[in-house]
């Protein structure tokens, strides 16, 4: 039986550690776990029932060592954030599961871009590893659709259910010498990687493009957000109003209406209507939004005047420090004196 390491971060390992564990001998498993191996974490909790070892140094140093100490027959990588050293990946066969439709949507967040883009379908790509960011022959692929309000973790799960069903086979595969398929560089592209910040809403953006962002990052992701009073407002979850009324007079943001019934918001846009159904303030835990936003005269987001205003304010403030300070100064020194 053949002898497989698995490197995992992210919720990808579950389903791809049971997939291995019915094929091949899994000799350990390199995962970041909160404490050094929390029984909450279910990866790490079935690893310890079968008795596999688990390495928590997730470096690539740290993996390096792993896998030149274990010389294990094949690594198979899902969800890992760094591109690993050429030296690693030719000690032995490295096969590498990325949730997109390679060589298209090479990178990182490419489920989160995936929706971003409008994308009507994405994929697992199971592929051999080589030098290069999710480049290498590919063993096996399969194109799911992607729904009109599906989240990321509905594409996660999914697509987790194709993982645990086909890795296997795709290991198995190459380790009887299949060499896959070659990946047409002339097609491919690459995804930015996806910074907290880059979840703020542009409520003068189209409603389907606000629509994206929320559906694009639900927990456990940072969420999209908005500004209400200058603080933080993260917009968990959030529906486009169908045949909303039509506002010639538009303010991309505005609040236009405010439901104690059910808690939700409408809320402006470039082109229509968001529902706001649940929401968090920073510091606060998450609630239906009438209960922070209760006024149709509120708009959402930044403006410049209200920075500007919070700017001066600021300077007032300062002002009121340095004067203070320099009458307590004052004070100190004549005394002293």
């Amino acid at each position: 039986m053949a002898r497989v390491i698995l490197i995992g971060l992210g919720t990808t390992a579950e389903s791809a550690f049971e997939s291995l564990i019915e094929r091949f001998e899994v000799i350990g498993v390199v995962r970041k776990v909160d404490g050094g191996g929390s029984e909450k974490d279910p990866v790490a909790r079935r690893a310890r029932q079968l008795g596999v070892p688990l390495f928590f140094d997730t470096s690539r140093r740290g993996i390096q060592r792993v896998v030149s100490e274990a010389t294990p027959d094949c690594v198979v990588v899902s969800s890992y954030s760094s591109l690993l050293e050429r030296e690693t990946i030719t000690a032995c066969p490295f096969i590498n599961v990325h949730y997109g439709p390679l060589p298209k949507y090479r990178g990182m967040a490419a489920l989160n871009w995936a929706i971003l883009n409008h994308e009507p379908s994405t994929a697992i790509t199971v592929h051999a590893m080589v030098e290069g960011m999710d480049a290498g022959p590919i063993l096996y692929q399969q194109l799911i659709p992607i729904g009109a309000d599906d989240t990321v973790l509905d594409l996660v799960n999914r697509l987790n259910e194709l993982q645990r069903r086909h890795l296997g086979d795709a290991v198995a595969r190459l380790l009887a010498g299949d060499t896959g398929v070659a990946q047409d560089e002339a097609d491919a592209t690459y995804t930015c990687n996806r910074m907290p910040q880059d979840g703020e809403i542009d409520w003068s953006a189209p409603t389907r493009d606000v629509y994206a962002l929320v559906r694009a990052l639900p927990r456990p992701f940072p969420g999209a957000f908005t500004y209400l009073g200058g603080r933080r407002l993260i917009v968990w979850r959030a529906t486009p109003v169908l045949a909303p009324r039509l506002y010639v007079g538009r303010v991309p943001g505005r609040v236009v209406a405010v439901s104690k019934a059910d808690g939700t918001v409408d809320v402006l846009t470039g082109d229509g209507v968001m529902r706001l159904h649940e929401v968090q303030i920073e510091g606060a835990e998450p609630a239906a939004p009438s209960t922070l936003v209760t006024s149709v005269r509120t708009t959402l987001g930044l403006s410049t005047s209200e920075m500007l205003e919070r700017l001066q304010a600021l300077e007032r403030q300062v002002a009121e420090l340095t004067r203070a300070l320099r009458e307590m100064t004052s004070h100190v020194q004549m005394h002293g004196s």
